[in-house]
């Protein structure tokens, strides 16, 4: 037990010695101790696709670190690896009365599928400070991680769920739901919301086709937000309906299903239906009929118009059958002329035509 030590030490220093000469001193500094690299997973078990592990990789040293840590994120079939956090926490302590300084970094991994999977190490590009050698630079290795995840009992018969601490999902109209007529347009909103997910892992939303009210989507709207650690999501999709035919139509009733992750329980979000009566054309109120709008000087005009008219036509039929037939049709022509002048403008449309 006495020479345990002092050989532990000497393959230490033998090792550290061995990597030097081969070109790799970050792999001498963690041989040595003076540099150690970690990777965690917050959870490896119990996990259902589509819910968040958080990949937590830990680099520590005796030194210092003198320049920027890169993180090279691996691809891994059936998961989604993403670095949303783009700094380190960084802290100190104290390990055998000496001081260390560490970098905490943080991965997301969303499994999209159940299975085992490997997280191969990860390359880590860093710079640490030595006390012989100086600044040294290159790349070191974080361990590699293994979870499973697993679809519960729960979920066997359901194709799509989103798994997160937190989902809420809510419609919303621009004006009340009153009957619409013919031509007028309603829009709606509809809008999800979940924490610890990618806003792309959100449910989408596909506009009902329903003949005579014809709906038009925009494209969705997507945001992802970090606040003080916890990601929150949302997608946003507006679609406008415009009322083309006469009649009652029925937005059906959307459900979702979440997987609450706090509580591992299954639970049922609905939107509730929608019913929209569509009457007359636009403007008329709840009917076809259409009221003209005319002012008291248009009817007085147009009352004179009837009246000249048909004590011409009465003229004409008295004068016309003594006439030629040439000169008649003449007379005919000039009078129809005079009748169409009766409902021209007193006034050019221009009070200088030609200038």
């Amino acid at each position: 037990m006495t020479c345990l030590r002092p050989c532990i030490g000497l393959l230490l220093l033998l090792v550290s010695h061995f990597a030097m000469a081969s070109g790799k001193p970050l792999a001498a500094l963690q041989a040595s101790g003076h540099l150690q690299i970690s990777s965690a997973l917050s959870a490896d078990d119990d996990i259902v696709p589509g819910q968040k592990v958080q990949l937590m990789i830990t680099i520590a040293t005796d030194r210092w670190f003198s320049g920027g840590t890169k993180i090279t994120i691996p691809e891994v079939p059936g998961l989604v690896i993403l670095q949303t956090e783009q700094f380190a926490s960084n802290a100190s302590e104290t390990r055998d009365g000496k001081t260390w300084v560490l970098q905490n970094w943080s991965l997301d991994v969303y499994p999209q599928r159940a299975g085992d999977f490997t997280i191969p190490p990860i390359k880590v590009d860093l710079s640490v400070n030595t006390e012989q050698q100086g600044d040294i630079a290159g790349i070191a290795l974080a361990p590699e991680t293994a979870l499973t995840a697993r679809v519960p009992a729960a979920l066997s018969e359901i194709d799509h769920w989103v798994a997160a601490p937190s989902f809420e999902v809510h419609q919303d109209f621009d004006r009340p739901l009153e009957p619409l007529a013919v031509g007028e347009a309603i829009e709606r909103e509809i809008l999800f919301r979940a924490t610890d997910v990618m806003a792309m892992m959100l449910p989408d939303f596909s506009a009902e086709t329903l003949p005579g009210l014809a709906a038009y989507p925009s494209p969705p709207v997507l945001q992802n937000d970090i606040n003080r650690g916890e990601a929150n999501a949302t997608r946003r999709i507006s679609i406008s309906y415009i009322a083309e035919t006469p009649g009652r139509y029925v937005l059906p009733a959307r459900e979702y299903f979440w997987w609450n992750t706090s509580s591992a329980e299954l639970q049922l979000l609905t939107l509730p239906e929608v019913r929209i009566e569509v009457t007359g054309a636009s403007g008329t109120g709840h009917d076809d009929k259409r009221e003209l709008n005319i002012s008291p000087r248009q009817a007085l005009l147009a009352l004179v118009i009837v009246m000249v008219s048909a004590a011409l036509l009465r003229l004409a039929w008295a004068v016309l059958p003594r006439l030629p037939v040439a000169k008649g049709l003449q007379a005919l022509s000039a009078l129809a002329k005079r009748v169409r002048a009766l409902g021209k403008p007193a006034l050019p449309e221009r009070l200088n035509p030609g200038s």
